[in-house]
C-alpha cells in the first residue's frame, strides 16, 4: 500500500505541518472523536478531527515530491495520484465543506486541479455523518513536482465556537 504523503492528516499533532490559509471565527481546533453532536469515524485508528468555525477556515499542505524520495523520471511517467478526504457536520448546525487539490510543476504552476463543488450539510435533511471524497489524477502530463492539498469550510449559522465542518483522515498517495 502506498504511503500517505500528508503529515498529521487527522490532528494527532494539533495543527503541525498545516499552513493556515484562512483561520476565521474562533479559528481551527482539533477535537476528539466523536465530539459534541458528532458521529464516530469508520476507522478505529482515527481518534481526532479538525473543526472549523463561524468564518471560513482553510488549511493546506504543499508536498515536495522530490524531497519525499520520488525521482523526476518516476514523476514524469505520470503515476496515478489518489487524494482522499473525510468530512462531516454536527447534528445541531449546518456547515459547508470545500477542497482543492493541485498537481504543480517545479515553479508551482498548476498542471491539473481537482476542485469539487462545495458541499452544504444541513442537519434537518442530512444525518451529517462522515462522508468520503476521493479522486485519482491520471494523464496529467510530465513535470509534476509538488502537490497542494487544501480543505476546510465553516458553519452556516455563524455560531461562536466550532460548529463548522469537521475534517479528518486526509491522504495523498502516489502509485509508482
Amino acid at each position: 500500500m502506498a504511503r500517505n504523503l500528508l503529515k498529521n492528516p487527522s490532528g494527532e499533532d494539533e495543527l503541525k505541518f498545516w499552513e493556515l490559509i484562512e483561520n476565521g471565527g474562533s479559528q481551527w481546533k482539533v477535537e476528539d472523536m466523536p465530539g459534541d453532536c458528532g458521529h464516530d469515524f469508520c476507522s478505529e485508528g482515527v481518534t481526532k478531527y479538525f473543526a472549523t468555525s463561524f468564518e471560513l477556515c482553510l488549511k493546506r499542505q504543499v508536498i515536495d515530491l522530490l524531497a519525499e524520495g520520488f525521482s523526476s523520471e518516476q514523476l514524469d511517467a505520470q503515476p496515478p495520484v489518489t487524494v482522499q478526504d473525510w468530512y462531516c457536520g454536527r447534528t445541531d448546525c449546518g456547515c459547508t465543506y470545500q477542497m482543492t487539490v493541485c498537481l504543480l510543476d517545479e515553479n508551482h504552476e498548476v498542471i491539473q486541479e481537482f476542485r469539487p463543488d462545495s458541499v452544504t450539510l444541513d442537519p434537518d435533511c442530512d444525518d451529517c455523518s462522515w462522508k468520503e471524497v476521493n479522486h485519482t489524477f491520471s494523464d496529467y502530463g510530465p513535470g509534476m513536482r509538488f502537490i497542494s492539498f487544501e480543505h476546510g469550510g465553516q458553519d452556516t449559522k455563524f455560531w461562536d465556537g466550532w460548529f463548522g465542518v469537521r475534517v479528518t483522515g486526509s491522504s495523498v498517495t502516489i502509485e509508482v
